[in-house]
Order: C-alpha cells, then structure tokens, then sequence
C-alpha cells in the first residue's frame, strides 16, 4: 500500500505536495487498465518538470490486484458506506477497552453493524467489477471482504491503513495485536518476572515463608486463566471466520443458483411465446388453406357445371347436324 505522507527531511516544495498527491489519488481512482499509461504519463510530466525524484516515486507505484483494486473504489466512489465500516471499527475498539457494565453488548452490536455494512459494501464491489467488465467470482469478493475486514481492525490501531492506495489484499491484524488492546489481556513483561520468584525460607524465619509465596501463587493463577482466556477467544474468532467464510460462499453460491434460474425462467417464457406465435401462424396457415379448398371445390363444381352443360350444347348440335345431313340425301 502507498502512503500518502511527505518525509519532512527532503525538504519539498509545500505548494506541490498536495497537487501531486491529488495526482496520485487520481491514479489509483482510474480504472484497472489504464493504470500503467496513466502512470508513465504523471512520471514523464514530473520528470519534465525537473522533479526526478517525484517521477520516480510515481514510477514505483505498483499496479493494485483487482480485489485491491475494487476496495480502492468503494472508498472513492461510496464515502459514506466505507466511513461506516471504519466506525464500527473503531467503536468495537471503543468497547473492547471500555470498563463498562455493557461492554459485550456494545461489542455484539459493533459486529452486528460491521456485519450489515460488510454486506452492502460486497454487493456495491460485485457491481463495481461488473460494471468494469469483469465478472467477479465468490473467492474474489471473499478477498475482497476479508481486506475489508481488515482495514475496520486496523482503524482501530495506532498504525492503521491509509484507504485508497491499497495495491494488494490485506489480512486482518493478528488475534495478539488486538487483545493487546483489551484490558486484562496484556501478558506481563518479562522484566517482571522475577517478582514471580518464589524465595528460599530461612531456617531463622521459617513463618515468613508462606507470606511470600502467596502472592506469586496468585500471579500465576491470573496469568493462567488469562492465557486460557486469550487462548479461549482466539478460538472462538477462528470458528467465527470459517463460520464467516462458508456462509458467504452458501450465499454466493444460492445467489449464483437464483440468478441461474431466473435466467432460465426467462428463456423458457420467451421459447413458450415463440412457440405460441408458432402455433399462431400455423393454425391461420391451416384456416387459410381451409377457405381455399373450400374455394377449390366451388370452382371444380361449377367447371363440371359448365362441363354438363358443354356436353349438352354439343349432343345437341350432333343431333342438329345428324338432321341436316339425312334431308340432303333425300
């Protein structure tokens, strides 16, 4: 991930800082493909400008992954969603080192919260890609969930992610780095340790012994039960993940089925209205041949009509000239 801070020790021009660092910004919000052209281009133009050593800053930036890419986007393009990711972040913080009464209960709504926000921010990736040309599978946007996930846990960290120049996926902080922050959860400095040292008792004080060895005994016990404790919730946060990770894929997965089906609901609708429009134009050809054979008949009717009556005309005129020809021979 790049970072957007200046070394004060270079002694740069503070009127350029943030041109350039809007120049930066502005090249990792371009799309995937033009990220190379677009960076030769900003490199050449400080070179240009007699800024070699910005260009070759600029020139070392990497290309971010496509998951990597994606989060970039949702923070640029979806503010105000990526904003309350980070909270629920950093109000779980909150209750984690809270002494309250309510403490757990905060907590659960915390995870609740980034639990609902993680969701609509997986759905506002899969259209960003979508919309990219790019047809995100379910291991994509689980990376892409999982780096999510991650820039929440290091809100709430002293050295957290800046958001937006991110150039490849990003785990959650390590279950250690986050129970050094609950209360009751540190593990002593070895520097302590001697203080659980139990003495030798002196033949001349052999009472005093007992007093001594108490309170080590005590110390012991509430490290025990706190590494039990620690042990106990890390645990419990890794069965939560896998939990978190099949549950996902179930819903990408019957979401990959719905859309399936839907699809094929539509094919089926529209081969049933061609083959309606089918049955359609068929039974019109069928009327249609109907009315001429109809038509057909009526005509072989009247041409045997006038076949009849042609017939007729001639055996009559046979009969006519039969006639004349017997009167000449008389």
């Amino acid at each position: 991930m790049v970072s957007k801070k200046k070394s004060q020790n270079s002694g740069p021009d503070l009127s350029l800082v943030r041109p350039l660092e809007n120049d930066v910004d502005a090249l990792f919000k371009a799309s995937l493909s033009d990220f190379i052209s677009a960076r030769k281009t900003l490199a050449a133009r400080l070179k240009q400008a007699g800024d070699a050593g910005e260009a070759d800053r600029v020139k070392a930036l990497v290309k971010p992954s496509i998951t990597a890419w994606a989060v970039n986007q949702l923070y640029w393009k979806h503010q105000e969603e990526f904003d309350r990711l980070i909270e629920t972040g950093q109000r779980f913080r909150q209750a984690q080192t809270s002494r309250s009464a309510g403490k757990m209960t905060d907590m659960r709504v915390s995870l609740d919260e980034r639990r609902e926000v993680l969701s609509d921010l997986s759905k506002l990736a899969d259209a960003l890609l979508r919309d990219a040309g790019h047809n995100p599978s379910p291991d994509t946007i689980r990376r892409i969930t999982t780096t999510l996930e991650a820039m929440s846990a290091y809100a709430s960290l002293p050295d957290g992610l800046e958001a937006g120049r991110l150039t490849h996926d990003v785990d959650p902080p390590g279950f250690d780095s986050l129970a050094s922050f609950v209360p009751g959860a540190a593990i002593p400095e070895r520097k302590k340790e001697p203080a659980r040292i139990i003495p030798l008792p002196k033949p001349s004080a052999p009472a005093s012994s007992p007093k001594k060895a108490a309170p080590a005994g005590n110390v012991r016990r509430i490290e025990e039960s706190r590494h039990a404790k620690v042990s106990a919730a890390k645990a419990s946060l890794q069965d939560a993940k896998r939990e978190l990770v099949k549950a996902r894929i179930q819903t990408q997965n019957a979401e990959t089925a719905q859309r399936k089906a839907l699809a094929d609901a539509k094919e089926k609708e529209k081969q049933r209205l061609e083959a309606e429009k089918r049955i359609e134009k068929t039974r019109a050809a069928a009327e249609d041949a109907a009315k001429r054979a109809i038509d057909a008949a009526a005509e072989v009717e009247e041409a045997v009509k006038i076949l009849e009556d042609a017939e007729l005309a001639v055996e009559e005129a046979s009969k006519v000239l039969e006639a004349l020809l017997q009167s000449q021979a008389r």
